[in-house]
């Protein structure tokens, strides 16, 4: 378990909407100063509870669509679903514990 995974507009419905855990989406650009701030973190809380939590990151840029249908008007943002549902949001770079009470919200 753990790894972030990329996701598209392709493949967000299938990846997050259908989910049968929880999902922390982070959406980035290539661009974002903060967003690279933000990924290590995501990586290691992937990697200590990827049982429980899928984390992917969806490129804004690249994938205008979802971006959004969300409303996505800054970046990281970083949304948890369940069950399809958006639960809770924030937008900016964050200390881990922060993101990791996010992810707990939902589980």
């Amino acid at each position: 378990m753990g790894a972030t995974k990329a996701v598209t507009d392709a493949n967000f419905v299938t990846d997050v909407l259908q989910s049968d855990k929880p999902v922390l989406v982070d959406f980035w650009a290539e661009w974002c100063a903060p967003c690279r701030k933000v990924s290590p973190l995501l990586e290691e809380i992937a990697g200590e509870m990827g049982d429980k939590v899928t984390i992917v990151k969806l490129n804004i840029d690249e994938n205008p669509e979802t971006a959004r249908a969300y409303r996505v008007m800054s970046v990281p943002t970083l949304t948890i679903f369940k069950g399809g549902q958006p639960v809770q949001s924030v937008a900016g770079a964050r200390p881990k514990g922060d993101l990791v009470k996010l992810i707990e919200s939902a589980l």
